[in-house]
């Protein structure tokens, strides 16, 4: 028989499947095979002895029992045209319908997992089915499975011949499109001839997350997400979709690892699915969406419950004509405040149901009143402070000029209240290196005047009245300060800093004026001179691998942790901008920006004419955000699960308030739940997320989130409203913090487990019954090994040898606030293939999976991972294209220094820089620009981010690692 044609796939996604009338999944297979559901993948894993002897088969074709099961899952995703299950090499992959029936030999059950190694070959007959068109080389597709069969010795019983699906139980008549029932008996008796040489499996009959991505926008792109529905799994991150708030929170402000969630703990446990949320209180909407309304009810404040505190939120019982409430949360029952009383209508609804945000939305505001203000009395506008480091690298790079010349202009636009001519926002500058200057500019002075604090062992303030000025009134101070800096310190020879007494001096200058702000710290080197805080170079990379790994990410001393909760409990949140030429410790130096809410902005060996463009998008950004000031925020849930643990860049001095001096609409905060007694499917489960926070223009008010998800006693619709891009931001998160307690290989060994553990639940409670050489994964979870082999090999859990301790560091902070969307791009990064992109279009060029293989060396690709885009130039790419885009005439004339495209009057030029405008518009950092030439030095390090093969640092290939998992698994279910 032919191996070359196209295999039939089951019906597209979206049909009924049999046993499953109605449940609509995405569209998504090749062809249409009436009453047969669709497959799942191909197999998968590195080079495999394969086997070529078809006998052929018998057996019934079974149906998968549909009581309560989710519908068939996975399918395999590969382009229509490319071979549906092409060069199998293992067991039956597929979800039910089985590629072999033989008897297998398998290799003894120890067998350890290396990537890319192949089990030892065994001799074996395989068999397949003769289905009527001929299936695509099945042939090898046994063997691979059988040679992960764990805990059977060398020789097993044959899985059940044939199985597949149909009414349970009962042979199928003849099918459309197949051949005739089987033929003969498997034939077991053959002798096995020589194994061919092995054969490479098709990465395209593996789960894509190209084509998940794909089909989610299709079908889920075009319609609002309207949130009325209790327990609604929103669209992918991925999917641009707008937002109709009609009673639970947008997912731009909390999405669910799960939004049906076991009733008993027993179930979770079971399961292993972390139930986790991840919140941003402060996202950005896009303009099409309404910001939260801002509630007043006067002096009297917010109407909450009695017991639980909870605020009014749509989920609030009205009873007793409207005279009482009974809380969502804890069921108590209060008195309605007679200025707050409203008549019911015949449904029980209030009447003014519509007309209050806080009874009809998912999402709004409350301005606070007094009693939630600080010793009672309502704050001041906050003040940021500009910290520049003048010792010698910093004056000799330029970078001292820089900052001076850009703030002159970026002071017109710190963040106002949406009315208002001008920020409230007051402004204070210091420079330092060994000591540290203090700036008067006041609007009376003439000149600015400088103060000298070089006791940096007791810091002090040694001024009070004008530190801290409005822009407006001490413009003309205010730039002719920034014009003598550079000059003051350009023959400097100081090359020793300090760090820790410069935050003393931010923290104290905001005590002192009785306010909030943030501090913009910008620092180049490792804090040596002798003051508090003085750090040492412990950098050493001979602890990789080694139990003493932890103590990298760890700060080497806890004077700074103190130093943060001082600044948390002032409201001093820190940003650090950070130009290192060698190791500055950001382990250390970082845990104030973190636990403050800060942010950290890394520009390793800083060179003016590469790097100003993007570290002045990056200080224009920071400084422009919206965020609040001297924040609390506490998650409440209804009865049955609690907040029990948080992940983020926060502060926390008990077990319930997450504390952040500042927050900004960048960052999240992922909670995670447990059970603390049964929930029910009719109640279903809330939580409110309530944070209380300062506004830019010195307003208290309460942001107010809550989210209905359901209840569920079947394991199958919990694995049926999952969403992988959530599970994958709350493992990494879980795994980075993990590294500073554990050992790397302890943490990684963790992640595998539980994701084994997931999977192995699914196919054991929810899956049709099947051969256990088959991996099956719940549709919802398909791309989880591959996103889950992507955190596995970053550079926290996986370094590669270019990968400094401070890079590290970075990202490890960098990740634990990251939202979904950005964890999503940053561990399986987007790559486009610029030469197919349309310049008529708007669009971006459709993009391909993260492999060597997609490449083509007459293309130019672009990827991007939030932090960098690199430009990727192949070898044999049209001169006219290079001219068009580099305006140089040849490959070898292409320079690497670029750090933006060059602008160019053409088509090509036009559309490359549209793409890259559109990609920096949709990320928080401005990524760096780095062009890669096929072949060169740079290769490596773009090659690091082809995150489905093989890494230079030992990590898997999306092929071995998907078998090493279904490996994990079988071991589980045995």
């Amino acid at each position: 028989m032919s191996v070359n044609q196209q295999a039939h796939t089951g019906p597209p996604y979206g049909q009924p499947q049999p046993g499953y009338q109605g449940y609509q999944q995405p569209a998504y297979g090749a062809q249409s095979l009436p009453g047969v559901p669709q497959s799942q993948y191909g197999a998968y894993n590195g080079p495999m002895p394969g086997y070529q002897q078809p006998v052929p088969p018998q057996g019934s074709l079974r149906a998968a029992p549909t009581s309560g099961a989710p519908p068939p899952t996975s399918g395999a995703s590969h382009p229509s045209g490319h071979l549906a299950y092409s060069q199998f090499e293992h067991g039956d992959v597929q979800n039910g319908i089985p590629a072999s029936a033989a008897p297998m030999q398998r290799p003894p059950a120890s067998q350890p997992f290396l990537p890319g190694s192949a089990p030892t070959p065994v001799s074996q007959t395989s068999t397949f089915q003769q289905y009527g068109p001929p299936a695509a080389s099945v042939q090898q597709l046994s063997n691979h499975m059988a040679g992960m069969t764990i805990g059977s010795t060398a020789a097993s019983a044959p899985p059940p011949a044939g199985l597949g699906y149909g009414s349970f139980g009962q042979v199928r008549g003849p099918q459309p499109n197949y051949g005739g029932a089987y033929p003969g008996a498997p034939n077991y008796g053959s002798p096995p001839g020589p194994p061919p040489p092995p054969k490479r499996l098709d990465p395209d009959s593996i789960p894509s997350p190209i084509q998940v991505i794909e089909d989610d926008r299709n079908n889920r792109g075009s319609e609002p997400f309207v949130t009325g529905v209790r327990g609604q799994v929103p669209p992918l991150v991925t999917t641009n979709f707008l937002v109709k708030d009609q009673g639970n929170a947008s997912p731009r402000y909390i999405r669910c690892t799960s939004y049906n969630i076991p009733c008993t703990s027993d179930m979770a446990k079971q399961s292993q699915v972390p139930l986790a949320a991840i919140i941003k209180p402060l996202a950005t909407l896009p303009p099409e969406e309404t910001l939260p309304y801002l509630v007043d009810h006067g002096e009297s404040g917010p109407v909450r419950c009695n017991r639980c505190k909870a605020y009014m939120c749509p989920f609030m019982q009205f009873i007793e004509g409207g005279r009482r409430f009974q809380c969502c949360f804890c069921s108590c029952v209060t008195e309605v405040p007679p200025h707050y009383f409203q008549h019911l209508d015949h449904t029980g609804k209030r009447v003014d149901f519509y007309d209050r945000p806080e009874l009809s939305l998912g999402s709004y505001e409350f301005l606070a009143t007094v009693d939630y203000c600080k010793n009672n009395k309502f704050p001041s506008p906050p003040a940021f402070i500009f910290m520049i480091d003048v010792s010698y690298n910093a004056v000799k790079s330029g970078l001292v000029r820089l900052i001076c010349e850009e703030l002159k202009s970026l002071l017109d636009y710190l963040p106002r209240e949406g009315n208002m001519e001008e920020s409230a926002i007051r402004v204070g500058f210091v420079t330092y290196n060994k000591v540290l200057h203090f700036y008067n500019v006041k609007s009376s002075l003439a000149q600015p005047q400088m103060m000298v604090v070089s006791d940096v062992a007791d810091m002090f303030v040694p001024l009070l009245d004008g530190f801290l000025v409005n822009v407006n009134e001490s413009r003309t101070v205010i730039a002719s300060l920034l014009d003598q800096i550079p000059e003051m310190f350009a023959d400097t020879r100081e090359t020793e800093t300090v760090f820790a007494p410069v935050i003393q001096a931010g923290l104290e200058a905001l005590k002192a004026a009785e306010c909030a702000g943030k501090l913009f710290v910008f620092h180049t080197s490792l804090p040596i001179a002798e003051a508090p805080g003085k750090l040492k170079n412990r950098d050493d990379r001979k602890l990789i691998n080694t139990d003493k790994e932890k103590t990298l990410f760890q700060p080497q001393t806890s004077f700074y942790n103190n130093l943060a909760k001082d600044c948390v409990a002032q409201g001093c949140c820190v940003d650090l901008f950070l130009f290192p030429n060698q190791y500055l410790d950001v382990a250390t130096l970082g845990v104030v920006p973190y636990q403050t809410g800060g942010s950290i902005y890394k520009y390793a060996y800083f060179q003016l004419e590469t790097d100003q463009y993007r570290f002045l998008n990056d200080l224009r950004r920071d400084v422009q955000k919206e965020v609040g000031f001297d924040a609390v925020m506490r998650v409440r849930t209804s009865t049955g699960i609690r907040a029990t643990d948080f992940f983020g860049a926060f502060y926390m001095s008990n077990t319930t308030d997450v504390e952040m001096a500042g927050l900004d609409c960048d960052k999240t905060i992922t909670v995670e739940f447990k059970h603390d007694d049964k929930l029910s499917e009719d109640s279903g489960a809330l939580l409110q997320c309530a944070l209380l926070y300062t506004s830019c223009a010195g307003q208290r008010r309460l942001r107010i989130h809550n989210l209905s998800l359901n209840c569920c006693t079947q394991l199958a619709d919990l694995y049926r409203n999952c969403e992988t891009d959530t599970l994958i931001n709350y493992l990494a998160k879980y795994a980075y913090r993990g590294v500073l307690s554990s050992p790397v290989k302890t943490v990684r060994d963790a992640l595998i487990n539980q994701c084994a553990q997931i999977l192995a639940c699914y196919r054991k409670n929810c899956a049709s019954p099947s051969s256990a050489g088959q991996l099956i994964l719940p549709e919802c979870m398909k791309l989880l090994p591959v996103y889950l082999n992507c955190v596995l090999k970053s550079d926290v859990l996986q370094p590669g040898p270019e990968v400094t301790t401070d890079d590290r560091a970075y990202i490890r902070q960098l990740v634990t606030s990251m939202d979904v969307a950005e964890t999503n791009v940053f561990f399986y990064p987007r790559l486009l293939p610029l030469t197919k992109a349309d310049v008529d279009s708007d669009s971006l060029p459709a993009a391909i999976r993260n492999s060597e293989e997609r490449l083509s060396k007459g293309d130019i690709y672009l990827l991007e991972n939030g932090l960098n885009i690199f430009v990727w130039v192949g070898v044999s790419v049209q001169q006219s294209l290079i001219q068009n885009l580099f305006g140089v005439s040849s490959f070898s004339q292409i320079s690497n220094a670029l750090s933006t495209l060059p602008v160019l009057e053409n088509p090509f030029s036009k559309k490359v820089r549209s793409v890259v405008d559109m990609l920096q518009g949709q990320r928080s950092r401005y990524m760096k620009l780095i062009i890669v030439k096929q072949e060169d030095k740079l290769e490596m390090l773009f090659k690091h981010f082809l995150v489905e093969d093989k890494s230079l640092s030992g990590g898997a290939s999306y092929v071995d690692f998907l078998c090493h998992m279904h490996k994990e698994i079988r071991q589980l279910l045995s």
